[in-house]
């Protein structure tokens, strides 16, 4: 910007005072490559603006989108505790929309001002100088720089040139906090996820264990907000329990609900071995700390690995399958029960026990599987992950896993599906 040349005609005191206000403009313009403190920083483009430019008052007015409103950020002297109004009222609000500056040299005469703060305070405004705050960055209106009662006469147009200057240093200003407090807001956003994921990876198998007969398997991958997935293998002695569960919603919240469900069920597990009341108790335990509208669909699955026998109980989860080897047909572990915290007091009966014979297959999924997108809004489906164990049957359970794996990273778009996706199974062997 290029300020007007003193003019030849001009007094030696007034040659003074512009020469004092471009001294000032230059001092903020240093101090601002030095200051980190936002408030100071405005604070100190405020009073060098007031004193610049030779008047009685000055006030930054920041613009609250959310609101609709112009609030006083900082003034140089104000009566009251802050001046907050519509974007719509006053000549501020008029220099805020309609992105020009106001010079006006008496108020009384223009039909945007409005009196009532020199009714309320006693104070009397003779002439208005005002400049909108336009960020660089997207153009957005972060406020108003309004200079009130230039002394011993009206604001003119080397004041027009310097107010525009020292607005530009405070959008600068304004600009700043909005990059760091975006910056701030990613940190807690990446802290949380990274937090969420760790808690998350903490209840998933880390080494699955070895059973004699069986092979076992399983795949996680999260979702980029991180859910409340969840699965497990627990060796008991002669038993071998599959667990999978899935917390509706996303974020750090549904992790840490998950993390209550995980430490439950393993503690409750000890005395209620049974699916059907150790479900019955692990609802009762947590549906006291899930939120309103916030619910678990879990399946537990107890394997006699004597007598081969699977028994389950299922709080509204799905898929949970049985492949028989035998006659290449699959049979869903249907819900028992409603979701955990749909209600307190609830059973979980035991669903249909059957025997798992040689080459069967236990599969459990979350719903993530099953419904994750493509770019043409196709889920995946559950006819493609039958498919594929068909298909694969005869192969290890690793490979079959690898192969659900590498067909739904495959469908859905991204680096990161719109849901967790879980995968646990085991495979009968001999």
């Amino acid at each position: 910007m290029t300020l007007d040349n003193p003019s030849a005609t001009l007094s030696n005191e007034e040659l003074r005072g512009r020469l004092d206000g471009l001294t000032r403009l230059l001092d903020v313009t240093r101090s601002m490559a030095a200051e980190v403190d936002s408030t100071a920083m405005l604070e100190s483009i405020t009073r060098s603006a007031r004193r610049a430019l030779d008047c009685e008052r000055a006030s930054l007015f920041q613009y609250d989108p959310q609101t609709r409103e112009l609030y006083t950020r900082f003034a140089t002297e104000l009566e009251i505790r802050e001046i907050r109004h519509p974007v719509d009222l006053g000549v501020t609000g008029a220099v805020a929309r309609c992105r020009e500056i106001a010079n006006i040299p008496d108020p009384t005469l223009d039909l945007r001002w409005q009196s009532g703060f020199d009714q309320k305070t006693g104070f009397h405004t003779r002439n208005i100088l005002a400049a909108p705050l336009i960020s660089q960055h997207d153009q957005s209106l972060l406020g108003v720089l309004e200079c009130l009662n230039k002394r011993d006469r009206a604001f003119d147009r080397f004041d027009e040139q310097l107010v525009e200057a020292f607005s530009q240093h405070a959008t600068a200003a304004l600009d700043r906090v909005r990059i760091l407090e975006s910056a701030r807001q990613r940190q807690a956003v990446e802290f949380s996820l990274n937090t969420a994921r760790e808690i998350q990876q903490g209840f998933m198998p880390s080494n699955l264990p070895d059973v004699p007969g069986y092979e076992l398997a399983m795949w996680w991958h999260p979702n980029e907000a991180i859910g409340g997935d969840y699965c497990d293998l627990i060796v008991r002695e002669d038993e071998l329990y599959l667990v999978i569960a899935d917390v509706s919603g996303h974020g750090l919240g549904p992790s840490l609900l998950m993390a209550s469900v995980r430490s439950a069920l393993r503690a409750l597990i000890i005395e209620h071995p049974t699916p059907d009341d150790l479900l019955t108790r692990l609802n009762m335990a947590v549906s006291p700390d899930l939120p309103e509208g916030k619910f678990v669909t879990i399946v537990v699955a107890r394997l006699d690995l004597k007598t081969q026998r699977l028994e389950f109980s299922n709080a509204g989860h799905a898929p949970a399958l049985h492949y028989l080897a035998a006659t290449d047909a699959f049979d869903s572990l249907e819900a028992t029960g409603v979701p955990l915290g749909v209600l307190e007091t609830v059973d979980y009966p035991m669903g249909n026990d059957r025997t798992i014979e040689v080459d069967d297959l236990i599969l459990f999924c979350t719903d993530g599987i099953v419904e994750v997108m493509n770019a043409d809004d196709q889920t995946f489906g559950l006819d493609q992950l039958l498919a594929i164990v068909r298909q694969n049957r005869h192969r290890s359970m690793q490979e079959i896993v690898k192969e659900i794996a590498t067909a739904v990273s495959n469908h859905f778009q991204g680096s990161n599906p719109s849901d967790d996706l879980t995968v646990i199974a085991a495979k009968r062997v001999n």
